[in-house]
């Protein structure tokens, strides 16, 4: 460890199979202090909007994912209930729209994941820190707190009905 061979960027180098110095990146890599986006595809933030259904499987596994990672991005801005009232908000940052007014109700799922990805106003792109799979799990988990506000009693199966009205 006290002398290591050192190797200029354009020089042979007998270490790796092509015998150069400069390699690429490995796949699904983003160097250090790179603004790259990580999506499978190229997807422009048109693309993601006109994205109306969820394109991976529902499951409660995404949702306590999506809700996991909400709490560690999403939270401080928008608030554990998505009302826009998050840490910094209280502490004089501008607010963000709340998730639960109808524009954002209305809006198609991958509206959410757009904006994760590119950012949007005041909102720091997030493409080059959460992973694709987690944007779409927090997305999930966003319409998952929609609802919950927005719920009606005709959404509760007949059998859980009878404890909505209270003891």
């Amino acid at each position: 460890m006290k002398k290591q061979a050192s190797y200029r960027t354009e020089t042979p180098n007998p270490h790796f199979a092509n015998g150069t110095t400069a390699q690429h990146p490995p796949a699904h890599t983003v160097p250090h202090g790179s603004n790259a986006v990580r999506t499978s595809a190229a997807e422009s933030r048109t693309e993601l909007e006109g994205i109306a259904e969820l394109p991976v499987r529902l499951t409660p596994e995404l949702l306590k994912r999506g809700q996991t990672e909400f709490n560690v991005y999403c939270a401080v801005c928008h608030g554990p209930d998505g009302y826009g009232r998050g840490i910094v908000v209280r502490r004089g940052f501008p607010a963000p729209p709340s998730f639960h007014d109808e524009r954002l109700r209305n809006a198609p799922i991958g509206h959410f994941v757009a904006v994760m990805t590119h950012g949007y106003g005041m909102m720091y792109a997030y493409g080059d820190r959460v992973r694709e799979a987690d944007r779409w799990a927090i997305a999930a988990y966003i319409r998952a707190l929609q609802r919950s506000q927005n719920a009606l009693p005709e959404d509760v199966p007949a059998t859980e009905r009878d404890g909505l009205a209270g003891p």
